[in-house]
This record gives C-alpha cells, structure tokens and sequence, in this order.
C-alpha cells in the first residue's frame, strides 16, 4: 500500500484540488485509492458539496450522506478557525495519537492501493493546545507533499514549510506550486526558485485550471510524476 500526507505551505493554497486530481489521476489508472480529510473546519453540513469533504468524495464518485462523510472526515467543526479554536468552540479537543491511528486503519486493504490524507491549513496549524500538523505528520511518518501558491510571499511560507518538514526527519515525495489567482511573476519562474532549494525533490508547476473534472485529463500527472503509478517503487 502506498501513503501519501499533503499539507500546505498555508490555508487556500491549493491542497485540495492537488488530492482530488491525484484521486482522479490513480482511478483513471485503475488504481484503488482513498482519499480522506480527517480534520475540518467551517463544516456546514447544509453545503457538504462545496466542502473540502464534499470534493473528496465527488473525487472517489461516493455519496454524501453521513456515513461517507464520516468516514472521510470525522472530526468536523463549524466555525472556520484553526482546529484547536474551532474544537474549543464545540468543548472538544483533538488527540494526534487518535487522528494518527484512524488515518492509519482507515484505508483500503488491496496491495497496490494508495492512501492519500490532506491535512488542514499549513503544516504548523494548531491542532491542540501542545500539537500542530506537523506532529499530526510525524505520528504517521508517511511521504509528504508540500503544496505552495505563487503569491506574494509564497517563496518564503513554501521554503520555511519544506524546512520544517526536513528537520522533523519526513520524507518528502514532492512540492506541487499551484498557481495563486494575483501570482506577480510567472509560475514557473516561481516553481524554478523553489526547486533551486528543493534538492532533487520534484517540484511540479501546477496551472490554474477549473475544479470540474476534465481538469484531470488536461493537469499534469502529479500521480505519475510521484511514481504513485510505479509497480517497483515509489511513494509510501
């Protein structure tokens, strides 16, 4: 089985449209694989459809119905803050230990089969009082790929992620830079700068395209540039 944990550089930077076409990507390849987002925020389970959950499991072609949604995502809170807030809010507190164990289980059993989990926010986001994404990552001990924009700014959040990432000892299978909406410089110029520190890690430019699902067909292969695809190798 490989798994795979994609977190961002930040919120909004693009990590759940990188999971949904690495979801769509391995099933076109007739690869079993699950997707799941076990934390979220700003849950309204009035609009599950426009939700991270709700895309993931549009991805995998599964219903919205309660058990599909907890399955993926069994921690949900409403208010749209950093999961420990939102868990205060609710008199809940989060566990890594507890996160890390469901992603391990949660899983399909074939041997090929990929497991892909999408964190929350950016890989230093608070998930307790004492625990951040990055212990989240550290429990599970999986590959990471780092997502990052091309915003103002990003070169910075995207590097001081990968170097957070490094010194807790993870290894990284990738960086995607999705192409921010007010991007000041071309994409690839961005992707270039990050690759110069990135040191043999493959930096994928990813451009901004629709969410529908042609967008599968027309993206570049992460999966394949990830070897998720590979049968001797690859990521997890």
């Amino acid at each position: 089985m490989r798994r795979l944990f994609i977190t961002g550089s930040g919120t909004g930077v693009g990590k759940t449209l990188v999971t949904c076409l690495l979801v769509r990507q391995l099933r076109a390849a007739g690869r079993a694989v699950r997707a799941l987002k076990p934390v979220a925020s700003g849950f309204d389970p009035a609009a599950v459809a426009g939700s991270d959950t709700g895309r993931l499991l549009a991805a995998m072609d599964e219903p919205f119905d309660a058990a599909a949604i907890g399955s993926v995502s069994p921690w949900r809170f409403g208010a749209p803050l950093s999961p420990d807030m939102a868990a205060a809010r609710e008199g809940r507190r989060l566990d890594v230990g507890e996160i890390a164990g469901f992603c391990r289980y949660a899983g399909p059993a074939e041997g090929d089969a990929v497991v892909l989990v999408e964190g929350i926010g950016g890989a230093m986001v608070p998930l307790s009082d004492d625990e951040t994404v990055l212990d989240w990552m550290a429990a599970l001990g999986w590959p990471v790929l780092l997502v990052g924009g091309s915003y103002l700014g990003a070169l910075s959040h995207t590097l001081c992620t990968l170097e957070a990432v490094r010194l807790r000892g993870l290894p990284l299978a990738g960086i995607v830079i999705s192409e921010s909406e007010d991007s000041p410089v071309p994409l690839d110029e961005t992707a270039e700068t990050i690759g110069r520190f990135a040191a043999g890690i493959p930096v994928i430019a990813l451009p901004r395209i629709d969410t529908a699902r042609p967008a599968a067909e027309t993206a570049p292969h992460i999966a394949r540039r990830l070897g998720l695809l590979d049968t001797e190798s690859g990521v997890g």
